[in-house]
């Protein structure tokens, strides 16, 4: 990505040593995820099959959307707590007017405009109020989870609509299965790449992570940019709203309690930065699969379900500290 904030005629610039360590940090992810597969593949019968790595991929779908929004955010020096908690009561707005015989297609879109307005109230108290993001986002996260279990009476409800639950159709190659929801949440990755790479606002999205000030010198509408980034996220979190009436069609309103901290964990632990500009989806791609594999095959392997909370938490741990030796060595 084009630096708009560095320039130095050194034998190394700081822009060139934070790609090289970026590219460090992305092989390194990488060869988690393939120690992971191969660790659990000696030591279980059942993880290398067609029919477990495609369940992978269905399990993947929401953490990976809900981590898609999250990388956005925390590519400029942001976090959201309340993802996972925003893409819940979207659900059930859509599951409840269903319920209640409305139109299916007008409970969708009425749910994910739920999603993207409360993620764009959110970047509003940041960008206008000059609120920390994490502050906001507990409230929002205390907020929304609260008026998912008023609005259903804390009661989840079964979901029949082939509208909602159409993500959760598949097509089968032989053992291997890919439902609709998986290609979504693909191609979104791949149009995030894109975007963030190839265009001018993604640019500006790691100029304003990189150095907030600076970029606003340089005449980035920093405001802007942010209230955009919450926006774009707010999509994700709409789209995985809807990913997860597919994989399970009973809309909860207690459901995907830890969806936010995985989605940080995915995100960190692929390699972007949480002090901002650094980092980008295909790292967080292999951050979500790396997370993924760890539950499936521990859960194959008979481990109980604490210790695998134990390993997601060491993991994020070190991939912090991690993130802060390579800041130290910009320096």
């Amino acid at each position: 990505m084009p630096d708009l904030l560095v320039a130095s005629n050194t034998p190394l610039s700081r822009t060139q040593l934070r790609d090289s360590l970026g590219r460090v940090r992305f092989a390194g992810s990488l060869a988690a995820l393939l120690l992971a597969v191969v660790a659990f593949s000696a030591t279980t019968s059942t993880f290398l099959t067609g029919s477990n790595l495609s369940l992978i991929l269905q399990q993947s779908v929401v953490i990976g959307m809900l981590a898609l929004g999250q990388t956005l955010i925390i590519l400029t020096a942001g976090i959201d707590l309340a993802n996972g908690a925003i893409a819940v009561l979207a659900s059930v707005v859509m599951a409840k007017l269903v319920f209640h015989d409305h139109d299916p297609v007008a409970a969708l879109l009425v749910g994910m405009a739920v999603a993207v307005l409360l993620a764009g109230i959110s970047g509003v108290l940041v960008t206008r109020l000059h609120l920390p993001p994490f502050i906001v986002t507990l409230g929002m996260l205390t907020v929304v989870t609260a008026t998912a279990r008023l609005y259903t009476g804390s009661s989840s409800l079964p979901v029949s609509s082939d509208l909602l639950v159409w993500l959760g159709h598949a097509v089968s190659l032989g053992s291997f299965t890919f439902t609709y929801g998986t290609v979504l949440w693909l191609a979104a990755y791949v149009a995030a790449g894109y975007v963030l790479t190839q265009t001018a606002w993604g640019v500006r999205v790691f100029a304003v992570g990189n150095n907030r000030e600076a970029a606003r010198l340089a005449g980035v509408k920093v405001d802007q940019v942010l209230l955009s980034v919450y926006v774009a996220a707010g999509c994700c979190y709409a789209l995985a709203a809807w990913e997860m009436l597919g994989r399970v069609p009973n809309a909860d309103p207690s459901g995907y309690a830890s969806a936010n901290l995985d989605s940080i964990t995915a995100v960190v632990i692929g390699g972007t930065s949480l002090f901002g500009g650094r980092g980008g989806v295909a790292g967080t791609l292999i951050g979500v699969l790396i997370v993924t594999v760890l539950r499936n095959g521990l859960t194959q392997a008979g481990i109980d379900s604490l210790y695998q909370d134990v390993t997601t938490g060491v993991l994020v741990v070190a991939a912090v500290a991690v993130d802060q030796l390579v800041r130290r060595r910009q320096r």
